[in-house]
């Protein structure tokens, strides 16, 4: 099969001594028996959007591989070091379920070292909120983590979270994005430095879980709250390591895991995508629900930064929520208990997006409070946060 001469310039860059012979030889082998897929590998970059980046795994510069993610790692390594000249740099890095996130993880923290950064990785999966967490926790000027989010089983990814614990906004999104795009796969230094990676667990869980409790709104006391029968699903993802100890020490005994779904594992082998937001993904949780007669269900994705919930209707019923639904009851019981203890003092704001509901607005109105609209995604209520840190 015909490869297109500028394709091939590509494939032969990574035919040089900077690259493994192992790579170098599963090249040689798919320019002989794969030349579809070795061009649809090589036919372009993987975009470093700004989040962060999203792709299949494999060889080429259109994948998900060591080179990729090191060479983002090096350009950020770059940028820390300009952006933060006379600091000691501090990164903490996170991976999920996925084929490879450990691998990559360590590689990843091999580049950062590399580049005399502090770098903590935990020492197994963890949940992106725990990333977005340790960033403060651990004081570090940056974190990643790797994950696809719920997309199939082949892709995987980096997402890149800031010093304030949310993703990259402007001006660093593009700023990082330039230092990236400016530097060759011969600039990343992949010579770990294995003193300055310190691998953390438990101590940064513990601190998580117990923020996440002490936080949490509640309008029963602690001794009540058992009689709220639960069914829980992580979908093989990583929330297994934290929302079943969370719903603990919050008091939430009652509580069901869905077994068949609790071990993490890349594949997703029960489901067609690791979506809680999809009935089909939460199926095995609302039958074992219906079975044990359960008030609510909820599941999250592999990651733990997506939530599905289902919960009973006037007749019953179990009904999954859909994002919007789930948010708009979220908000009216916080703003409902804070207006019932008298902490409203009417400064406060919902922090929504312009693909939202408006019902968010209508809901701001009713309790006299003011709602901000950003751009879609996490990164834009984040940057909320950070803008007004006086409420």
């Amino acid at each position: 099969m015909y490869i297109k001469p500028e394709i091939l310039d590509r494939i032969n860059t990574w035919l040089t001594p900077t690259f493994d012979s192992e790579t170098q030889e599963i090249i040689k082998d798919s320019i002989a028996s794969k030349p579809k897929e070795i061009q649809e590998a090589f036919y372009q970059d993987l975009d470093f959007g700004t989040g962060g980046m999203r792709g299949i795994m494999g060889v080429g510069t259109n994948r998900i591989n060591k080179y990729t993610l090191g060479k983002n790692t090096q350009g950020l390594s770059n940028y820390l070091r300009k952006s933060f000249p006379n600091e000691d740099l501090r990164v903490v890095i996170a991976y999920d379920c996925r084929h490879n996130s450990q691998t990559l993880a360590k590689v990843v923290a091999d580049v950062f070292s590399a580049n005399g950064i502090k770098v903590y990785l935990f020492e197994d999966l963890r949940t992106t909120p725990e990333l977005s967490f340790a960033v403060k926790h651990l004081d570090c000027h940056c974190g990643i983590v790797l994950t696809a989010s719920h997309n199939p089983p082949e892709y995987n990814g980096y997402k890149v979270y800031w010093q304030d614990g949310g993703q990259l906004v402007p001006p660093q999104d593009n700023e990082i994005i330039n230092t990236i795009n400016s530097i060759d796969y011969s600039d990343i230094d992949f010579s770990a430095n294995e003193e300055l990676i310190e691998f953390i667990g438990k101590k940064v869980d513990d601190a998580f879980i117990d923020a996440s409790v002490s936080n949490g709104t509640f309008n029963l006391p602690i001794g009540a709250r058992d009689n709220l029968k639960i069914v829980f699903t992580s979908l093989h993802g990583t929330s297994i390591t934290a929302i079943p100890e969370t719903l603990k020490r919050a008091g939430y005994k009652d509580v069901h895991i869905v077994e068949g779904q609790a071990k993490p594992d890349g594949d997703f082998p029960t489901v067609d995508s690791p979506n809680p937001e999809e009935p089909a993904a939460l199926k095995m949780a609302t039958e074992l629900a219906e079975k044990i007669g359960a008030d609510i269900v909820i599941g999250t994705d592999p990651d733990s930064d997506r939530l599905g919930i289902a919960v009973r209707n006037q007749d019953n019923d179990l009904v999954l929520l859909n994002g919007n639904q789930t948010m708009i009851t979220m908000t009216d019981f916080l703003l409902q208990q804070w207006q019932s203890k008298g902490m409203l003092k009417g400064k406060e704001f919902i922090g929504s997006t312009i693909v939202s509901t408006p019902m968010m607005k209508t809901l701001a109105e009713s309790y006299g409070v003011e709602c901000k609209l950003g751009l879609t995604g996490f990164k834009w209520i984040a940057k909320m946060i950070k803008d007004f840190p006086e409420l």
